[in-house]
């Protein structure tokens, strides 16, 4: 207790050294607390933007077709492995995928034609709530497209336009048909909004000429379960089809996801060594100024370990009143951030390897952007201290006492 209130009364005895290095320790970790909210929103939201809207936690081809897209290559028993999926507590749904022409009136471009279940779909892909005009597929009305948004711009239309598309069906007769415009897309992803048109599975097989198989199969684990986990599930029931997890199909984007995450952890690091650094520089002063104190604090009685313990014990309180002025101001920080974001990059997005992400970005906080922060504030803080404690520890009083 005696310790306490007398490291209490040294803390303050330089009010604007000790001032700035509690404002130094605050803005420090106000910063990095608000920075580890908006990085776990942005790896949130390019996450979520790969699994929820286009790819899922896993996929299923037909062996061969990543290497080789093929309308002929299919996965044969794509039903029965989607039965199999559901009773093992996986959310799946099968797609088929093709080539082909998009033509309206004077303007046309290559489209990708996807078939989508629009009710499985919609168990395993946002991809439906991601219309920015227009509405979703429905299977009342066949004739209905929904396309990419660069698609419709090139081809310049609007919901309730005509569309052609032109094709090979897998007879190796002519495949067209003429389609009306539902919807248009917001963003997606690269070779989506570039060049997708949606149709209800029912139109696909028609115009393509595939009375059965899918192309591909999304997957959605259970709530819980690891990548590693899902991805032995499916393949149990896969049988000799393909299995990729996402992290497999989009490599450049997991290891991005890797690399930011130790981004962040030494962004903490710089900081918070300049912070050790203006707490070194404090502490080293406060000892040397003191040499004579601390002489005779050693020669009525108080042993190392209890200068050890003071020094310690002045910077201890520095650092709890520049935590809780540094969390105290994050809390509003974060708040903001979460609700309203910073506007980041162009109106349509930005996009990186294929995967677009939205304009603004949040912050997602969990008990870790706080924790993280404040633990590696506190690991600096400490190494930072260590060296002027032990020196006022190791002091010889009578040698301190002579000290000019």
């Amino acid at each position: 207790m005696q310790l306490t209130s007398m490291a209490w009364r040294n803390v303050w005895r330089n009010k604007r050294r000790s001032w700035v290095t509690i404002i130094a320790m605050a803005l420090g970790l106000w910063v990095m607390i608000g920075y580890a909210g908006l990085v776990r929103g942005y790896l949130r939201q390019m996450e979520r933007q790969i699994l929820d809207v286009e790819v899922g936690d896993v996929q299923v081809h037909a062996p061969g077709f990543r290497d080789d897209p093929s309308l002929y290559r299919r996965i044969d028993d794509a039903a029965a492995i989607g039965e199999r999926l559901g009773a093992a507590g996986f959310r799946a749904s099968a797609r088929l995928l093709g080539a082909g022409l998009a033509a309206a009136e004077d303007n046309s471009s290559g489209a990708q034609l996807i078939g989508v279940d629009v009710a499985k779909d919609a168990q395993v892909s946002a991809v439906h709530d991601a219309v920015d005009k227009g509405a979703w597929l429905d299977p009342k009305e066949p004739a209905g497209v929904v396309v990419g948004r660069y698609l419709a711009r090139t081809l310049e239309l609007a919901p309730g336009d005509e569309l052609v598309l032109l094709s090979q069906a897998s007879d190796g007769s002519m495949a067209n048909d003429l389609y009306r415009v539902r919807g248009i897309l917001g963003p997606v992803g690269g070779g989506v909004d570039r060049g997708g048109v949606f149709l209800t599975e029912a139109a696909f097989r028609e115009l393509m000429g595939v009375p059965s198989g899918a192309h591909r199969i999304i997957v959605r684990a259970p709530e819980g379960m690891t990548l590693p986990a899902a991805k032995a599930g499916v393949v149990a029931a896969a049988g000799q089809a393909e299995v990729m997890t996402w992290r497999e199909l989009l490599p450049v984007l997991a290891q991005m996801f890797d690399a930011v995450m130790g981004a962040m952890t030494m962004g903490f690091l710089v900081v918070f060594v300049a912070v050790g650094i203006v707490l070194l520089n404090t502490m080293l002063m406060a000892v040397f100024e003191r040499i004579r104190e601390f002489g005779v604090l050693k020669a009525i009685g108080f042993g190392p370990g209890a200068v050890l313990g003071l020094v310690l014990l002045e910077s201890a309180v520095q650092t709890a009143l520049g935590v809780g002025i540094g969390a105290g101001l994050s809390l509003p920080t974060v708040w903001y951030l979460q609700r309203y974001g910073l506007q980041m990059g162009p109106d349509e997005g930005i996009t990186i390897a294929g995967v677009t992400t939205s304009r603004t970005w949040y912050a997602a906080p969990n008990a870790e952007t706080w924790l993280l922060p404040i633990a590696v504030l506190l690991f600096v803080v400490g190494a930072a201290v260590i060296y002027p404690a032990v020196k006022a520890a190791l002091i010889r009083p009578i040698e301190a006492i002579r000290h000019r």
